[in-house]
């Protein structure tokens, strides 16, 4: 289903504590609606040319046609040799004009040379003499009386395509096989649609990269995953940069530099922690000094509150993760996916709905996104699954999103996939009755006999 006034657009907006850099205090986005704003800010990237290497997976902008005829010669379709008439014949040096009774060795693809009119595959030709004790080639082994036949082995010019003639139609996501035809055609890059590259500002003088950290230090979760799931958001891996908790560093880390090869500039930075508002929080104080403004600062939503999106006046998006990691993926989820998807000309993600399988009590301040597991068909909350933790999305299904005013057992709730998952399965429509919000709000009361859906 789309969005509707239940995920939360009914209800009050709260206030936050967060000000608003001297504005007085403001209202945090409710989470429907910093999903569309990320998604309405941004402007899909212009298409380009990107070489062929970097193509799969991308999709095509234009058209591609042929630049001259597939194949562009006559060539051999096997080893053997060019005959010029019926054996036996007399052997010439290759690349010579081929004369009635004569054959030039040649390979698999080879040029056929002028005056060759099949050719004779190794298999089916032998080395003889002639009456006067003179080399020829003569046919046997596997070969066939009247063997080769006009043409036979022979791959024509233009046999594959004509020069002009349509090979791959824009709009397609390009895959291994395009990337050869286009190879073929001669093409070393192909016009694609734009796609975002994300650079990653990873945080944190605690934050250690391998083995088991010491109390104090925190192991790193976001490089050895942050650029997969990004890619998975429809992003490209760009770079990655870790630093600690000065400003200075900050600053430095959203330094864009000089763009190379094999760094290309960012068309959206994300950062971990420093959303908060303690002294080693940079966020705020660093997108204002670059001269960016925010987009969203703070989201009625738990996990992942203490959400920020600027962009500067380079262009580029910021944004900003929390430092836990649950809250993190809460927010790339929100945030994140739909600002990707409009930079890389995609849709915003429909959020679809499960039959939930607890009673979720009231929070009416914000919504609540909870993974969740499917047990006996109904979304299940997933334990392990504060705001520091990723013991229960690791196993999860999908993430429910419970509106502030709760939700009953058996109710369906909104919900969404998670990028590396299946898609969620479509609610069963009951033939006999119509839908209606009134139906799907009656939830059984008490305790609920788990061994009667096992049956």
């Amino acid at each position: 289903m789309t969005e509707g006034p239940r995920q939360g657009a009914d209800q009050p907006r709260p206030d936050s504590d967060n000000e608003d850099h001297g504005h007085g205090h403001h209202a945090d986005h409710l989470w429907a609606e910093a999903r569309q704003l990320a998604f309405d800010c941004a402007t899909p990237i212009p298409s380009g040319p990107v070489a062929l290497k970097d193509s799969l997976g991308r999709i095509l902008a234009s058209d591609v046609h042929a630049l001259q005829d597939l194949p562009h010669y006559a060539s051999s379709a096997m080893d053997g040799w060019a005959v010029n008439g019926s054996g036996p014949w007399i052997l010439v040096e290759p690349g010579h004009r081929l004369a009635p009774h004569q054959a030039s060795p040649i390979v698999t693809g080879g040029l056929v040379p002028p005056g060759a009119k099949a050719v004779l595959r190794s298999e089916s030709g032998i080395m003889s003499t002639d009456d006067d004790g003179l080399p020829v080639l003569a046919l046997g082994g596997t070969a066939k009386p009247g063997d080769p036949r006009n043409g036979q082995h022979i791959r024509k010019a233009g046999e594959e395509a004509e020069e002009g003639e349509l090979l791959i139609k824009a709009g397609v996501v390009l895959n291994p096989a395009h990337l050869a035809l286009a190879a073929l055609a001669g093409r070393d890059e192909l016009e694609v649609l734009g796609k975002p590259v994300v650079k990653l500002l990873l945080t944190g003088s605690e934050v250690v990269t391998s083995g088991v950290p010491a109390p104090g230090r925190v192991r790193d979760t976001y490089g050895p995953q942050l650029g997969a799931v990004v890619e998975l958001l429809g992003g490209i891996r760009g770079g990655q940069v870790k630093v600690g908790d000065s400003y200075e560093e900050w600053l430095a880390g959203l330094d864009e530099g000089e763009p190379t090869a094999e760094t290309p500039p960012a068309d959206v930075v994300i950062t971990t922690g420093g959303t908060g508002k303690s002294g080693t929080d940079h966020f705020r104080r660093a997108v204002a000094e670059l001269g960016g403004r925010l987009l969203i600062d703070g989201i009625a939503m738990r996990p992942g509150h203490p959400a920020v999106l600027a962009e500067l006046p380079d262009g580029r998006f910021v944004l900003g993760l929390p430092g836990n990691p649950l809250a993190a993926m809460m927010v790339l989820f929100t945030v994140g996916a739909p600002l990707l998807a409009a930079l890389g000309h995609g849709k915003l993600g429909e959020v679809g709905e499960v039959p939930c399988g607890a009673t979720l009590d009231a929070d009416p301040r914000r919504t609540r996104l909870l993974p969740f597991r499917f047990v006996y068909g109904l979304a299940s909350p997933a334990q392990h699954a504060g705001s520091g933790m990723m013991r229960g999305l690791a196993s999860a299904d999908g993430v429910m999103v419970v509106p502030p005013h709760g939700v009953q057992m058996g109710e369906l709730v909104p919900a969404f996939p998670l990028p590396w998952g299946p898609p969620l399965p479509q609610p069963k429509e009951d033939k006999a009755k119509k839908p209606s919000t009134r139906t799907a709000r009656k939830a059984p009361s008490g305790p609920v006999d788990w061994s009667a859906l096992s049956g």
